[in-house]
């Protein structure tokens, strides 16, 4: 998610609407996305496995800054 290109926020749940919703509604207040008003998803990917998600997301975070282009 980011908010107007300015911060990219990687992530990993089961259910992404409801995630996107919780983002939008601010509902954790004390919250990276919160702080930073990400409220734009750009990107996803589908994993069958919450090991898969989690090991793409940690490969996605260390991409240097040019590819994330977001």
């Amino acid at each position: 998610m980011t908010n107007n290109k300015t911060t990219l926020y990687i992530g990993v749940t089961s259910d992404l609407s409801s995630r996107i919703q919780e983002h939008k509604e601010g509902i954790y207040k004390e919250s990276f996305t919160h702080r930073y008003n990400l409220h734009f998803l750009i990107y996803f990917e589908f994993s069958p496995s919450i090991e898969e998600a989690i090991e793409r997301e940690k490969q996605i975070k260390n991409f240097p800054e040019r590819k994330k282009n977001y």
